[in-house]
């Protein structure tokens, strides 16, 4: 996240995963190195959310939830500068990374609507969520981070990312699972 309130090896292994999952669906090399700096930079929206929002150890209230969901655009207009391919990528997955697979996000777009790099990434920065803990919640283990991507195939996550983010878990685990468990 950008404002380092989880550590930047949290957005490593998340742009890592990203990277690794783009390529196993087929993105060129180039595509999936645009995937994985796209990852490195999804959240840094966050820098201009308020510390006590950011920080709350319970639920956010609704007028919460609505500010927090506020970093997709502050991220995306804070990239707006970066030029090209890449700008475009960035800023796509900073605006659309809460976006789920049936159009239960933040903006109620179906994956139809979303450029292929946007579920990869997603994926991805939950399953690192998940297994991090946070002001308002314990880690959660390894196993039940994986079943929850795989409940949520085919609603949250479309079921061929969730398919081959579970695969690539299973084929490359031992090298992804993040070391602060």
């Amino acid at each position: 996240m950008g404002a380092d309130r989880y550590g930047h090896q949290e957005e490593r292994r998340g742009a890592q995963l990203a990277e690794m999952l783009a390529a196993r669906l087929g993105f060129s090399p180039k595509e999936a190195r645009q995937v994985k700096i796209a990852a490195l930079l999804h959240d840094i929206g966050k820098q201009k959310i308020p510390a006590y929002i950011l920080d709350k150890p319970g639920k956010l209230s609704r007028c919460e939830f609505e500010v927090m969901k506020t970093h997709t655009n502050l991220g995306a207009g804070m990239l707006a500068g970066v030029q090209g391919e890449i700008g475009v990528v960035i800023r796509d997955v900073c605006l659309l990374h809460h976006e789920w697979h049936n159009g239960a996000g933040y903006w109620g777009k179906v994956s139809a609507e979303l450029p292929a790099y946007v579920p990869v990434v997603s994926v991805c920065d939950v399953f690192i969520a998940l297994l991090s803990k946070r002001t308002y919640k314990q880690a959660w283990p390894v196993g039940t981070a994986l079943d929850y991507i795989q409940n949520r195939a085919g609603t949250q996550f479309s079921r061929e990312v969730a398919d081959a983010f579970l695969a690539l878990i299973k084929d490359e685990g031992g090298i992804l699972c993040p070391p602060w468990l």
